[in-house]
C-alpha cells in the first residue's frame, strides 16, 4: 500500500499523528496548506505528484468556502479598472528577477511550441511568436497590437523580424519598462513600444493585426463580452485577430463537479491557482464557451486549435529552471515563495498533460460579406506547418535561425 509517509516528511506532530500510518488520504488542499507553511516537506516534488491519486483526496474545506464567499466572489463581481491593475501589478511587479527565474532569457509567460520535446525553451517561444506572426499573415508596415503583451518580446520580435510597426499593451510597470529597454537594445524603438495602460483606454486604432496571448483570463468573465467588443472595434475591417488561452475542459454529465462541470482536482487546482497564483482570472473558459462569446462580439473563427500539451512541455521546462535557480530564489525572496512556486510549476504541468487544463489559440476575422476569405487558401493555421517536423515559415527576409538578413 502506498504511503504518505514514504513522499513527505511530517514537521507537526499533529499531521503526523493523522496521515502517516496511511489509513486514510490527505485532502490536497490541506497537504499544500502545510507545505507552505513548512509543517511537512517533499523531498522529491516530483515522486510525490507522480504518486498523488494514490496520497490525496480532492475534497472541498472551510478554508475554502470563506475564500470564495471573501475573496473570489468580490473579485469575479468587480474586475474595475482600479482592481485589476493592483492585481496585475502584485503579481507582475513582483521582480523581473523572480520571473527570469523560471521563464529563461526570453521572458515569454505564455505556451511555446515545440516541434519536438528536445527543442530548448527558447527555440519553442521564438517558434510560438513566428506563429502567431504567420497565422496572422504579418506583413511589413503593418500595425499589430499585442494585448496583454507581457515583457514585449513579441512586440519586439514582430517589429525585428517581422518588419511590423508593433505595439503592446500591460499595465504592469516592470514589464512596460523591462520591454521598452530591450526593444531599444534591439534597434526597434522607432517600430516597437510597450505602453503601459488598461486594455479599455486603448484608443489609437484601427490595426491591421491583433493578437492577445494568455491574458483574457484576467478580463473577469463578466467582461469578456466588452473585451471581445473592445477587440473588434480597433480591429480593421479586413484584419486578423489571434487569441490564446488558458483554459480548463468540461468534464461532461458523468465526470464532472455539479453544476459547473469540473472534475474534482481541476476543481482544487483551479481554487489553489486562483488564491495563490493567479488572484482574479476567473475567465479560463472552455473552448466552446470563448467561441460563444467571440461570435456574439462578431467574429468568424478561422481556426481553433488545442495547443495544451505544447503548454505543458513550457510548464515543464519552467519547473526545471525554477530548480536550477532555487539558491537564488531563496537568497531573494525566501523559503515560502520557492515552495509555492515550486509546488505550482510541477502540479501545473502535470494538469495540462492529463487534460484538465487546456491552451487553445483562436485565428479569427471580422464576420462581413465584405471580408476576403480567400487569403486562407493555401494557409496552414495549426501549429504544425505542412511539413511535419519543420520550423513555421519565416518571411523571405529572415534566415532559419530566425535573424533579419543584410540588405545587399
Amino acid at each position: 500500500m502506498t504511503n504518505l509517509a514514504d513522499y513527505v516528511l511530517f514537521r507537526d506532530s499533529k499531521l503526523a499523528t493523522r496521515y502517516a500510518s496511511g489509513s486514510k488520504k490527505i485532502s490536497m488542499s490541506t497537504l499544500f496548506e502545510a507545505y507552505l507553511d513548512g509543517k511537512l516537506d517533499i523531498p522529491d516534488m516530483d515522486a510525490f505528484l507522480d504518486a498523488r491519486p494514490d496520497l490525496v483526496k480532492y475534497t472541498l474545506t472551510d478554508d475554502h468556502v470563506k475564500f470564495f464567499f471573501t475573496r473570489m466572489i468580490p473579485e469575479v463581481a468587480i474586475h474595475s479598472k482600479s482592481q485589476d491593475e493592483r492585481i496585475v501589478r502584485d503579481h507582475y511587479d513582483r521582480g523581473d528577477d523572480f520571473f527570469a527565474s523560471f521563464l529563461g532569457d526570453r521572458m515569454v509567460y505564455t505556451s511555446g511550441i515545440f516541434t519536438s520535446e528536445k527543442q530548448s525553451l527558447e527555440q519553442a517561444q521564438d517558434d510560438k511568436i513566428d506563429l502567431v506572426c504567420q497565422k496572422l499573415q504579418l506583413k511589413p508596415g503593418e500595425r499589430l497590437l499585442d494585448i496583454g503583451c507581457g515583457w514585449g518580446t513579441l512586440t519586439m520580435r514582430a517589429a525585428k523580424v517581422w518588419g511590423a510597426d508593433a505595439t503592446g499593451v500591460t499595465i504592469s510597470k516592470n514589464q512596460t519598462a523591462f520591454g521598452n529597454g530591450r526593444i531599444e537594445q534591439n534597434g526597434v524603438k522607432d517600430t516597437a513600444r510597450l505602453l503601459c495602460k488598461d486594455y479599455r483606454d486603448i484608443d489609437d486604432g484601427p490595426f491591421d493585426k491583433i493578437s492577445s496571448l494568455e491574458m483574457v483570463e484576467h478580463v473577469g468573465l463578466k467582461n469578456v463580452p466588452l473585451y471581445c467588443k473592445k477587440v473588434y472595434d480597433l480591429l480593421k475591417d479586413d484584419g486578423l485577430f489571434l487569441l490564446q488561452w488558458t483554459g480548463l475542459r468540461r468534464g461532461g454529465p458523468t465526470l464532472g463537479v455539479p453544476v459547473i462541470g469540473l472534475r474534482p482536482e481541476d476543481l482544487i487546482w483551479g481554487l489553489f491557482m486562483n488564491k495563490y497564483i493567479f488572484s482574479g482570472a476567473d475567465a479560463s473558459l472552455t473552448l466552446s464557451d470563448m467561441c460563444k462569446f467571440m461570435e456574439k462580439a462578431g467574429f468568424e473563427i478561422q481556426s481553433a486549435e488545442n495547443v495544451s500539451i505544447h503548454y505543458a512541455i513550457t510548464i515543464q521546462r519552467w519547473h526545471k529552471n525554477w530548480q536550477e535557480n532555487k539558491e537564488q530564489v531563496l537568497k531573494t525572496y525566501g523559503e515560502r515563495w520557492y515552495r509555492l512556486w515550486h509546488l505550482f510549476l510541477a502540479w501545473s504541468w502535470r494538469i495540462a498533460v492529463q487534460g484538465n487544463a487546456a491552451c487553445f489559440q483562436i485565428l479569427a476575422n471580422k464576420n462581413l460579406d465584405t471580408f476576403d476569405r480567400r487569403i486562407f487558401i493555401g494557409q496552414n493555421p495549426l501549429a504544425r506547418p505542412a511539413a511535419v517536423g519543420t520550423r513555421p515559415n519565416l518571411p523571405a527576409h529572415v534566415n532559419g535561425n530566425g535573424a533579419v538578413a543584410e540588405a545587399e
